[in-house]
């Protein structure tokens, strides 16, 4: 009882990083808006781009896919949604076209990891294998499934530029768009403004070279960013009391965000202790033992699925998971690496919708229910499990 009495603070606690790093985003955000520097942006952006926005879904969705396929690009997604926003606004898009780029791909992406440490890697270790074996499939699954999901997007985007009622939250439209609202169109991009976009866009380099490549997390994260608020403050000459008064503002209108990201973790802090995973694990794990190898490779899809949804953490299922189904597949008769596969299709299939990963928080940054996002996501979903089943039975039948 008292671990589950205190499985909300402790969420917070074991989240405390991300947290300190959406506030920190969120001063600086504050900084940039309240100097005229983004809505200056913003409009030269929707200038270029100009009838041609389709690019911007494109270019969105494929980059963050490739960030979430190589070093699980999630989290970190955040920090991209006031920025692109109202970027998607001016070009005449919903907020859930901004979202479904954002989230989607970096759904995709993990969905479809190649050399993801956190889930492929992790993973393989686990089993016992290198993580390369069964590459061929997922980069293929990569490629496809980033594929669908631009049409997937780009077909609801076009509905709704050519009839804004066929929005999903088009009752709404009006009051989140307020929200993003920049007055972009009275702004004009001095040399400050553009000093102070570039070593805003230059953190974000930093901030991918420095996850990918030398390891940080939210802790160096956080601290790049606030020495980035600070620099930019003094590029725009902000006063100090201005400075302190704005990035408090900023940081407040997350709070919200910031404690849905802890009790999610708490949920899933609550389900651990109470032992739900390891229970539901050893049970489907006897069901299918001895399975034929293409039905027994599906329903361990379908497993990942519904352990996922429990354990949402990527290299925290695969080190509880692993070590017990790597072994049925010998008993089946296939190699170890098909179950890596399955892995994480079933996780990040999951991920798309799982109210204890990262969309309650997305959601509730942008004022969007998780009904309406449902009702979104739900066809992709069903289309990428066909997909994912494919992908599976193909490298069965290959391995044979």
């Amino acid at each position: 009882m008292k671990a589950f009495l205190s499985g909300s603070v402790k969420g917070v606690y074991e989240c405390i990083d991300i947290i300190l790093f959406v506030l920190v985003l969120g001063g600086l955000i504050n900084i940039l808006d309240h100097s005229g520097a983004f809505g200056a942006g913003i409009s030269a952006l929707s200038r270029a781009t100009k009838g041609k926005e389709y690019i911007l879904i494109i270019v969105v969705t494929i980059l963050i896919s490739l960030g979430g396929t190589t070093f699980g690009l999630a989290e970190e997604t955040i920090a991209l949604y006031p920025i692109l926003i109202p970027v998607f606004i001016a070009a005449k898009y919903d907020v859930l076209v901004c979202i479904a780029a954002i989230y989607m791909g970096s759904s995709i992406g993990t969905m479809m990891s190649t050399v993801n440490q956190f889930s492929v890697v992790t993973a393989a270790n686990a089993a016992g294998i290198n993580f390369t074996a069964g590459m061929g499939f997922r980069l293929a699954g990569l490629i496809i499934g980033t594929a669908i999901t631009i049409i997937y997007i780009l077909r609801y985007a076009g509905r709704i530029r050519k009839d804004p009622t066929k929005s999903l939250i088009y009752e709404d439209k009006e009051r989140i768009e307020k929200k993003f609202d920049k007055h972009a169109e009275d702004l004009v991009m001095t040399l400050r403004f553009k000093i102070a976009l570039i070593l805003f866009l230059a953190a974000f380099v930093v901030m991918v070279y420095g996850v990918a490549i030398k390891g940080w997390w939210f802790e160096e994260m956080t601290v790049l960013f606030l020495v980035t608020s600070v620099i930019i403050g003094i590029v725009l000459r902000v006063s100090e009391k201005e400075f302190v008064s704005k990035f408090i503002e900023g940081a407040g209108g997350l709070i919200g965000v910031g404690l849905v990201i802890g009790i999610a973790r708490a949920v899933n802090i609550i389900l651990e202790t109470g032992k739900v995973s390891d229970t539901i694990l050893y049970k489907l794990s006897g069901i299918v033992s001895g399975m034929n190898p293409f039905l027994f490779i599906v329903i361990m899809m379908l497993i990942f699925v519904v352990l996922g949804f429990f354990i949402n953490s990527s290299s925290g299922l695969a080190t509880l998971s692993i070590p017990i189904i790597a072994p049925l597949a010998d008993a089946v008769g296939m190699p170890r690496e098909i179950i890596i596969s399955a892995y994480i299709f079933g996780l990040g299939m999951i991920s798309f919708i799982t109210p204890t990963g990262l969309i309650l928080a997305t959601l509730d940054l942008v004022d969007v229910t998780y009904n309406k996002w449902i009702k979104f996501v739900l066809p992709l979903m069903g289309i990428l499990t066909v997909l994912s089943m494919i992908l599976l039975i193909l490298q069965v039948a290959f391995s044979k």
